[in-house]
């Protein structure tokens, strides 16, 4: 076991958004995260990176235990080292290259020296298929290359495990297969992934475990062929019947 989260629970206000989520995350596993509109599924991600402060839970990672809701400072260091986020909406810098994009963190965030950051960058944009973009800006570039940029500089941290929270879901259809395509690449390679998601191709045929959220509960968890074959819950067949028809 890689990573165990137990308990997730975050309110705003008055509404309870997430009412206790666990997760068992083994090494290679790519965990699909699925779920009607305000399930939860973007507040739960965020919680496991510190981007949002839990009201409880924790988590196990690599055998070391952090409390959400309490962890400090060194403790929210020390798990942001070993993973990396992918935002729905890039978070590109605007007035940064492509190659200063990944280089940034790296050498501010992780002390890294210049040449051993662009070493890293240049890797990384490499394994997207972007290296030949590195002094364009993000203006330049379609949604698609955006997300292409922002998966490098995840990778260029070498992290452990990378969260996506609905990479695909802010592109043009056409742009689409270009991401997925890369993220299937990592999935051979064996990097572990949590991804929030609405592309069920992906689901099905590329993760191996299903995460499916209702009213910020976990509803089912299990093998992703499971789900898709035999769905345990009612509330999960209700979902998979509405995608088949919406495909109609």
């Amino acid at each position: 076991m890689m990573l165990d989260i137990q308990n997730v629970r975050k309110r705003f206000g008055d509404r309870e958004v997430l009412k206790g989520i666990s997760l068992t995350v083994d090494k290679g596993d790519v965990v699909a995260i699925l779920g009607p509109s305000g399930s939860g599924k973007t507040t739960f991600l965020r919680c496991l990176n510190f981007l949002e402060k839990a009201d409880g839970g924790a988590l196990v990672f690599d055998g070391a235990h952090f409390d959400l809701h309490t962890a400090s400072k060194a403790d929210i260091a020390r798990v942001r080292k070993k993973t990396a986020f992918v935002f729905q909406n890039f978070n590109l810098f605007l007035n940064k290259t492509v190659l200063q994009n990944v280089t940034l963190g790296l050498e501010k965030g992780r002390g890294m020296k210049k040449n051993d950051a662009r070493a890293a960058a240049l890797r990384a944009l490499e394994h997207v298929g972007m290296a030949d973009r590195l002094e364009s800006y993000p203006s330049q570039l379609s949604g698609g290359q955006q997300q292409r940029v922002a998966i490098a500089r995840a990778l260029a941290s070498d992290p452990e495990i990378i969260y996506f929270d609905e990479p695909t879901s802010a592109l043009d259809p056409e742009l689409i297969g270009e991401v997925l395509s890369v993220m299937r690449q990592l999935a051979k390679e064996g990097m572990t992934m949590l991804v929030v998601t609405h592309e069920m191709d992906f689901a099905r045929n590329v993760s191996n475990k299903v995460l499916f959220m209702a009213d910020g509960t976990a509803v089912e968890t299990g093998p992703s062929r499971d789900f898709f074959e035999n769905p345990k819950a009612d509330r999960s067949r209700d979902f998979i019947r509405s995608i088949l028809a919406a495909r109609e």
